[in-house]
This record gives C-alpha cells, sequence and structure tokens, in this order.
C-alpha cells in the first residue's frame, strides 16, 4: 500500500472531545470516523488491525471445537418475549415495527438467536455437546458512550454458545474456553490481562467471569486482594463488615435544624460517620415504587447488588411530598408504609446508631435497629471498599483498581433453553434441558484495548500480531532517483516475500513523514535516505525504540524479514 493512496487523514491536534488517548489515537491516525454518539466508521488502518484480532479469535475457537455460525442482526421481538428479555431489558435494547406491524429487535447479544437456532437439531443426547460462535455486528443503545471504541453503541462481538448435557460438562468446556481466552489476548498483544469474578446482570446464570486490562482509564472497578488470589468487579463483590458490639444507650431524639446530608448532621452531632445510618433512596423503572436503602454512613451502595436482588431497574429517587418521604431526615423508625424497606449488612450489631427521626429537623441518637424496629432481614447491598475484608482469606486487604472488560464467559445454565422450550431425550428416553455456556470478546473493543495499553506521546506501538502493516518504508528524498530505486525495490521484494508493507514516498518533509508513521503504529520501520545510502545502508528502526539501526542495503530485505518474524513470534 502506497500510502498517499490510503484512505483518511491524519493531523497533529487532539481533538477536545477524546478523553483518552486510544480515542484521540484513533482519530487523529486516521483510523476512524464520528458518525453518530457511539457509532463510527472504519478507515483500512483500523479495518486491518480488527480483522487480525478475528482471525485469531476464529483460530483459537477452532481449536476447541467451535463452529461458526451467523445470527441476525435485526430479528423478530417474539423469540425476545419466548426468553422473557423483551420486557425485562430497558432501553438498551433498540425495539422498533417493521413495514408489516410486526415488533422487531435490533440485537444487542444473541442468547435468543442461538437456543432458535439448534433448537430442533439438538433434540437428542447424541448431538451434544457442541459449541457455535459468530463475529458479528451488535447495537446496544448504551445511554453513556466513551472513550472512543471502549463504550459503544455499534459493536463489533465475537460471541459463543456452548449446549451440554450436565454441569460437569459445562464446567469442562467453561475451562477450556477460558484458557483459548487468555491465548487470544496473549497473541493480541496484552498477555497481563487479569480473570475476575463478575456479575451475570441480564444475562443470567450463576457463574461468571471478566477478562480486565488494568489501566487507570477503565470503567470497571475491581476489587483486588493483596494477600491472596481473590479478584473480583466491584459489582459483585462481597463487601464484609465486622461491628464492634458496645453496650447500648437510651434513645435520644434530637433537634438538627437544617442538617440534611449523613455528613452535616455527624458534624452537628460531633459524631464519626461509621456511626450513622444513612438511608439511600431510589425508585423502581417499571412501577416508580421507591426502595430505601439503609447503610452504614461511611459506605456506598452498590446499585447491581439492590438490582438482583429486588429483580428489577432502579433510578435515583425524586422524592416528592405525596411520597411521605421526609427526604434529609430518613430513618428505620416509623418510616412510611409506601416503600420497601432494605437493610445492609452493615447495620447488623452495630448499637447507638445515628438516624433520621422521618420527622423534619429532627434525628435520633443512641438507636439500634433490634430494640426499635424488631427483627429484621440484612443483606450485603453495600460497594467494597479500599482496605475492606477480602470475601476469601479474610483478611483487610483489599484494592481497588481500574480495568477496560475485554471478554467475559458466562455459566448460563437452563435459562434459556427452559424459556424456549429446548429439550433433548436423554439415554434413557426422558426429555431434558440443554445446559448452555455463552463466551464474548467485543472486537473493536479489544483493538482499542491494546492501543491504550501500548502507546507512547506520539501514536499507537502496535503488536505485530494485530498491527495494521508489518513494515513501513520512509523514502526520504523520493526525488532523488538512487534513493527511490532502492526504496521502490525493497517494497516490491518484501512485498513478494509476504510481507504486509506501507510505503511512504511523498514529496514530503521528514517530520510529516515520521509523525504519520508514529501515527500508524508500525512495528517496524525502514528509513532509506542519501545520507544513508551514502554509506550503502539503511535505517532500521522499531517502533518502541527499542531497536535503531543501521544495516547494509544488500542485506536489508532479509534483516526486515528476520525482525518481523521474531516480533511474530514473541
Amino acid at each position: 500500500m502506497k500510502l498517499d493512496k490510503l484512505v483518511g487523514d491524519r493531523f497533529k491536534e487532539r481533538p477536545s472531545d477524546c478523553v483518552v488517548d486510544s480515542h484521540a489515537f484513533m482519530v487523529r491516525g486516521g483510523y476512524m470516523k464520528y458518525v453518530a454518539n457511539g457509532i463510527f466508521s472504519q478507515y483500512p488502518p483500523l479495518k486491518r488491525v480488527t480483522k487480525k484480532i478475528e482471525n485469531i479469535i476464529r483460530e483459537e475457537m477452532d481449536k476447541i471445537d467451535g463452529q461458526e455460525v451467523m445470527f441476525p442482526v435485526a430479528m423478530p421481538a417474539s423469540i425476545w418475549e419466548e426468553s422473557g428479555r423483551y420486557e425485562s431489558i430497558g432501553k438498551e435494547l433498540l425495539r422498533f415495527t417493521d413495514r408489516t406491524g410486526s415488533k422487531m429487535v435490533l440485537g444487542m447479544t444473541h442468547e435468543e438467536a442461538a437456543v432458535h437456532l439448534v433448537r430442533e437439531y439438538g433434540n437428542t443426547y447424541t448431538k451434544y455437546p457442541f459449541m457455535i460462535y459468530q463475529i458479528q455486528t451488535k447495537f446496544r443503545d448504551e445511554a453513556r458512550p466513551r472513550a472512543g471504541l471502549i463504550r459503544v453503541r455499534e459493536f463489533t462481538m465475537k460471541d459463543a454458545y456452548s449446549f451440554h448435557t450436565s454441569q460437569e460438562d459445562l464446567e469442562e468446556y467453561y475451562d477450556k474456553c477460558y484458557d483459548a481466552y487468555n491465548r487470544i489476548f496473549e497473541r493480541a498483544g496484552i498477555p497481563d490481562v487479569i480473570t475476575v469474578q463478575s456479575d451475570s446482570g441480564m444475562m443470567g446464570g450463576s457463574i461468571s467471569h471478566e477478562y480486565m486490562m488494568l489501566t487507570d482509564i477503565g470503567e470497571d472497578s475491581i476489587a483486588i486482594c493483596s494477600e491472596c488470589d481473590y479478584k473480583a468487579n466491584m459489582e459483585a463483590a462481597d463487601s464484609i463488615i465486622n461491628n464492634e458490639s458496645e453496650p447500648m444507650i437510651d434513645l435520644e431524639k434530637v433537634h438538627t435544624p437544617n442538617q440534611k446530608t449523613i455528613e452535616e448532621v455527624c458534624t452537628f452531632l460531633n459524631e464519626d460517620i461509621t456511626k450513622a445510618c444513612k438511608a439511600v433512596v431510589y425508585q423502581k423503572n417499571m412501577t416508580d415504587e421507591y426502595v430505601v436503602v439503609f447503610i452504614r454512613g461511611d459506605l456506598d451502595v452498590n446499585e447491581t447488588k439492590v438490582k438482583n436482588f429486588i429483580g428489577d431497574d432502579i433510578h435515583a429517587a425524586e422524592i416528592t411530598e405525596e411520597s411521605g418521604i421526609v427526604a434529609g431526615f430518613i430513618g428505620p423508625k416509623d418510616i412510611t408504609d409506601n416503600v420497601t424497606v432494605l437493610y445492609d449488612s452493615s447495620l447488623k450489631g452495630l448499637n447507638n446508631m445515628i438516624s433520621g427521626a422521618n420527622e423534619t429537623d429532627y434525628h435520633y441518637k443512641g438507636f439500634n435497629l433490634e430494640r426499635e424496629v424488631g427483627e429484621v432481614e440484612f443483606h450485603d447491598f453495600a460497594k467494597i471498599m479500599e482496605g475492606g475484608i477480602c470475601p476469601k482469606c479474610g483478611k483487610k486487604a483489599i484494592t481497588i483498581a481500574r480495568g477496560i472488560e475485554v471478554g467475559n464467559i458466562f455459566q448460563l445454565g437452563t435459562k434459556y433453553t427452559k424459556a424456549m422450550n429446548m429439550q433433548y431425550t436423554d439415554a434413557d428416553g426422558n426429555l431434558q434441558y440443554p445446559i448452555m455456556g455463552c463466551y464474548g470478546i467485543g472486537v473493536g473493543r479489544l483493538a482499542a484495548s491494546v492501543c491504550e495499553a501500548y502507546h507512547d506521546d506520539y501514536g499507537p506501538i502496535w503488536p505485530m500480531a494485530i498491527a495494521p502493516w508489518q513494515v513501513h518504508i520512509c523514502c526520504l528524498r523520493s526525488d532523488d532517483a538512487e534513493t527511490r530505486a532502492v526504496a521502490d525495490k525493497l517494497y516490491k521484494d518484501l512485498q513478494n516475500a509476504g510481507i504486509e508493507v506501507i510505503y511512504d514516498d511523498r514529496k514530503a518533509r521528514p517530520g510529516v513523514m515520521f509523525s504519520d508513521a508514529d501515527l500508524l503504529g508500525v512495528p517496524v520501520r525502514v528509513i532509506v535516505s542519501p545520507k544513508n545510502l551514502a554509506n550503502n545502508e539503511c535505517e532500521l528502526v522499531t517502533r518502541d525504540k527499542s531497536i535503531n539501526e543501521k544495516v547494509s542495503v544488500d542485506t536489508v530485505k532479509d534483516d526486515v524479514i528476520a525482525l518481523v518474524n521474531k516480533l511474530l513470534n514473541k
């Protein structure tokens, strides 16, 4: 490919709306173009990167007996109604009506389509186990797209679905996929991905893991124990709080004028925030019913845990006078009956608390749940915190890191096969529901994550396995006949040897050439110039600056091929 014919422009200025480096470099480097919020077109460099990622994924899926299929992007609502997700999923699922008036959806995930495809095929135990996968465009109407390809609305994803006749068989295959994913990320250039326990969310199932690339710009928070191997997404991490018991004091109702936040109240009463019973109020999306979560004052509510517990999506409440809720002074004692009340485990055994009195400008001191309210059920609704207790080893050794989710795997069980009535006849002639596993990788997000992991101030540093090209030739002074002849010959020789080459023979200043080369991030760069040719040499440089040497014109082709092969086999 001649650089002057490459579709897409490169430019110097960082776009103001690019908050992360991978987004900025992909826009500046002519990789993609904004179409709409969370929707991008891909120029040739990015398409070449994602195509290589897809090929790596295909090879690893085929190694574990995966069979590639293709599901439709647009699906009838009827199969989503079978699973129950047409109603249960919120606005992320794009619903529309076709010209005949039939309800349709754009696929944001394809569990329903997978079951629909093999429902008749998998009618006998002799067909099991099997796995099908696709690499397909999906659409999720994300509320807050951000960071370029890190969080988008339209995206390309590999999703795989395995079908089994026993939990043991699913677990055995789950482990195979676990290992295959590790190989995929290593081959793509990010071997330092960690695996964390995660929340299954709308996917369902009992066991799930996410593959996280640790980075400060990550959108997910990860709880990591420094004393053992515990790792979990904060949404799924258990919060463990041990309160010290102390003798109960008498309940006292105190005047707290205009002290509404928990911090204000504790300061006003000269009490530690860990002694406060804080109220956080939500409303259910479907009904607007109020949900009040009582939690220790220094902790934050994990909304995912609340959603999973009540079985409904929630949003921050808009408290009205008709609700009976006294905003700023909410407490468990004599709270209105018009709300669902939940108690976090952090309040268990905590005596002598500060609590709202459900009366304007009044709080309680010396509050005790068992005495003032009676027996209540405690559940874990809190976010695990830095320095918290590890759920596995029990030590106060939790640290919170940021990460980008680059893949996920789920043990779905029979959630979808039961809902959609997929059955098989077992060896004894009985009807059974197949057990499913699900395994996903976002292709564009993986490309952006690699760029985020490997770049300098000037552009991406692509690993050889997924780089848009393997070699970038810069012909300085293409108007010089000898320089042009050497660069042209090297270009043809490398192409004939099967090397992917981008060739810059423009009449441009060296600074412009090198700036564009940095933005394209090709691993190996060959600089052909009159100055080097005076010594019968070319300059051989790697994008990461680890190699910078002069090589003979007579051996440059072989030297470049050897370096490419070395970097491919790293």
